[in-house]
């Protein structure tokens, strides 16, 4: 009959964990708002909390009673609660435990807050204005409210900041216990005693407090920045403090390790990395991409291993070839394709069980037809997929969670940024590259002819890798191309050239020295007759490469041939990095 069975109990209360875990899913919806409807919910509620301050001053200016006149100071709060909009002091709880579980970024925290605070504090102003110049208030009310700014004012910082916090805490523990609820009406009654305590208790909210504030401006009294700084910082900084330290960490270690199991699949946690909590943008769970559990097994591989992001299987296949192409030159080499499934939009699906094994099932169905393309050669393949938003990060992304050897991958507008390197401009200002990386301009991908020019940095002796191990199973005829600035320096040119193909296991290959000084003319001639070029990213530092063109770029898109940009990872200095 559906009854419990003897010796159980039916809770009638959510526990901490599903508590949490109502409050991250709460938390994942606003977190990843727009700014535009954040700072439009943030108005709204500044605006309700003008309502409080009418309320509060008004009431008061009609008693002489301190209870009497605190009983409606609540209303402006239970709009906002029941009206679900953006006020600073709740988001004290949610995005805070968002952020706890390593599913959005600090940043993405710091902006969340800046866009509603900022919101409240512009829908406070245009209440109150409306206060002030709307003769809403009768002039004893008025009075009263330039009475309430001016004790808020006089009184110190430490004391601002000490009742604000106990103020933030009864914030978000109103959030914790909403959450907690299963009626609109128990809501409602927690909202109301909870806020009512605020005024009973003397102490501070830093929206209200902004109102007041806001008041002894409009009318002369309180100078713009006395006012932010003397006031209404320290009432912010201990709201803060009391929702964040106070509430947010103590119901956060009440609960249990299974407190969000909803952020995991299979056993795989999809959170974000220490590096993207710490740096990074995003915020989510949408965002942290779903991982395909047979990639788990990879980074213990012992062989050497090519890495491939597949966007279109149907139409990538010669990556696979050329990756194949590659690994038969190492003996147990393996070749693992990524299927990189990106999603619309700036919110990543988050697909229902069925749903995830329907596109895992696809994916294999799709990714059929490379393991043809790979039995024609000595590799192994294997093949996995990611579902995430961001395709172009989440190549190096698996790159660092599967360590391979190599990453060979197409060139393209959401792939390869356009000034000849593998990372964005910000990125590798902050990060080291996972493993050697080639970029592919597809023309065809014969490597019957392959040019390598060399200047000696550690991009070319990756080509020369690379086309030692392609001539090695293609039977590849391979030029080596140096440039100096004249006829006087192409002996010393012809000597270094000679060395450097000895040092790579490239003595067979024809050697070429230009005495032109003209790098970029001298690749275009040689590569008119070859089939496919070789060359090293540039090492141009972010700043150098801001201010003058790099002629990779002009390389690349001048030539007749498939072009391999290499690059392997560095430890150079941020002052390198930048300059160079």
């Amino acid at each position: 009959m559906g009854a419990p069975a003897v010796g159980e109990a039916v809770r009638d209360r959510f526990s901490a964990d599903e508590v949490f875990q109502r409050i991250v899913a709460a938390a994942d919806e606003e977190v990843t708002s727009s700014g535009r409807e954040l700072f439009f919910s943030g108005i709204a509620a500044g605006f309700a909390i003008s309502i409080t301050f009418l309320l509060y001053a008004s009431l008061s200016a009609s008693t002489d009673n301190p209870v009497l006149g605190v009983l409606l100071y609540p209303l402006g709060f239970i709009y906002i609660i029941i009206g679900g909009y953006q006020l600073y002091t709740e988001n004290t709880l949610p995005p805070v435990a968002l952020t706890l579980e390593r599913i959005a970024s600090l940043p993405a925290l710091l902006r969340h807050w800046s866009i509603v605070l900022l919101g409240n504090f512009t829908g406070g102003a245009i209440g109150t204005l409306v206060l002030v110049y709307g003769d809403v208030f009768d002039p004893a009310a008025a009075e009263k409210a330039m009475e309430l700014g001016r004790h808020g004012v006089e009184t110190s910082a430490w004391a601002l900041f000490s009742k604000a916090v106990f103020a933030g805490l009864i914030v978000a523990g109103v959030v914790w216990v909403g959450f907690s609820s299963r009626d609109t009406i128990s809501r409602i009654v927690v909202t109301y005693l909870a806020f009512l305590a605020v005024p009973l208790g003397g102490l501070f909210h830093v929206v209200v407090s902004f109102a007041e504030a806001f008041y002894l401006i409009i009318h002369g009294e309180l100078g713009i920045l006395v006012g932010l700084t003397g006031f209404i910082l320290p009432v912010l900084i201990g709201n803060t403090v009391g929702g964040v330290a106070l509430v947010t960490l103590v119901n956060y270690f009440q609960t249990s390790e299974d407190r969000l199991e909803s952020a995991r699949f299979e056993g795989i946690e999809r959170r974000l990395t220490p590096r993207e909590w710490f740096l990074g943008r995003l915020a989510g769970r949408s965002y942290v991409p779903m991982l395909d559990p047979s990639e788990q097994g990879l980074s213990g591989e012992g062989a050497y291993r090519i890495m491939v992001p597949i966007a279109n299987p149907r139409t990538e296949s010669r990556l696979i070839e050329l990756a194949c192409t590659i690994a038969s030159a190492r003996e147990g080499a393996i070749v693992h394709a990524v299927h990189v499934i990106q999603t619309p939009g700036r919110r990543a699906a988050d697909p229902s069980y069925g749903q995830r094994q329907r596109v895992m099932e696809e994916s294999d169905r799709l990714m059929e037809p490379l393991r043809d393309v790979a039995d024609d050669y000595d590799a192994g393949l294997k093949t996995s997929m990611v579902i995430t938003n961001r395709s172009f990060e989440e190549v190096f992304n698996a790159a660092r969670r599967t360590d391979p050897d190599l990453v060979l991958m197409g060139w393209g507008e959401d792939r390869l940024w356009t000034d000849a390197r593998a990372e964005r401009p910000l990125t590798e200002l902050t990060n080291r590259l996972p493993s050697d990386f080639l970029i592919v301009k597809d023309r065809g991908l014969d490597v019957s002819r392959i040019l390598v020019p060399t200047a000696g940095g550690p991009n070319s002796a990756l080509s020369a890798e690379v086309a030692e191990m392609i001539a090695a199973v293609a039977d590849a005829e391979v030029s080596l191309l140096h440039v100096v600035d004249g006829p006087g320096e192409r002996e010393t040119g012809q000597e270094f050239l000679s060395q450097w193909a000895l040092d790579h296991g490239l003595t067979d290959a024809e050697t070429i020295v230009d005495d032109s000084g003209d790098v970029e003319a001298a690749i275009e001639r040689e590569a008119n007759d070859s089939t496919l070029l070789l060359i090293g990213a540039t090492e141009k530092g972010l700043l150098s490469r801001l201010l003058t063109d790099s002629l990779h770029m002009d390389v690349v898109h001048r030539v007749d041939c498939s072009v391999l940009l290499t690059e392997r990872p560095g430890d150079r200095t941020i002052l390198q990095r930048l300059f160079g």
